[in-house]
């Protein structure tokens, strides 16, 4: 029976880092299905949705510190369920640039709270500008947005957030061609 797991690593940069995390994997007989990895300041960080069989599973969550020790890592594991689709949802993209500010994800985020949507996948980032140097924030996040709630209302407490924060959000539907999300 195929179950799922979650594994974290963390741990110095290096050449070759994601080779050895999914060779690890697959000395197992598991799969990555799902991944985030990202360099943030001098550390890798990794995040992984695995598959396989129980057992396999079951020797994956085991070995992991070990391996992640043995690999320069500090990684641990756990099981976790399928994802549970949001049929009463709809799929919404939110962008945003700005000049970068304490407390932006904060104000986006409390929004998003207090109108029930879901943050399905975030991310961040600071860049200079490129005439100024300024440091600019971006911010893109997909959203399942419940179907009660009004994408109206929801843009005017953006449009108060834009102007409160000097910020510059765009809530688009999350639509590709064919019709997926």
């Amino acid at each position: 029976m195929k179950t799922h797991a979650l594994i974290t690593a963390v741990g110095s940069d290096r050449i070759g880092i994601v080779d050895d995390i999914a060779s690890a994997v697959l000395e197992r007989d598991c799969n990555i299905e799902e991944s985030r990895m990202a360099l943030l300041g001098g550390e890798f960080a990794a995040l992984l949705l695995v598959s396989g069989e129980q057992a396999a599973i079951g020797r994956l969550l085991d070995e992991t510190p070990a391996l992640g020790a043995k690999l320069g890592l500090v990684a641990t594991a756990r099981r976790t369920a399928d994802p549970a689709p949001m049929v009463d949802a709809l799929p919404y993209l939110l962008e945003s640039s700005s000049l970068d500010n304490p407390g932006i994800v904060h104000s986006v985020a409390a929004v998003l709270r207090r109108h029930d949507v879901n943050i399905a996948d975030l991310e961040t980032d600071t860049m200079p500008a490129p005439w100024t140097g300024a440091p600019m924030f971006t911010l893109r996040a997909r959203l399942s947005v419940p179907k009660t709630v009004s994408i109206s209302a929801l843009r005017r407490e953006f449009d108060t957030l834009e102007t409160q924060q000097n910020l510059d959000l765009k809530l688009s539907p999350a639509v590709r061609m064919g019709g997926e999300t």
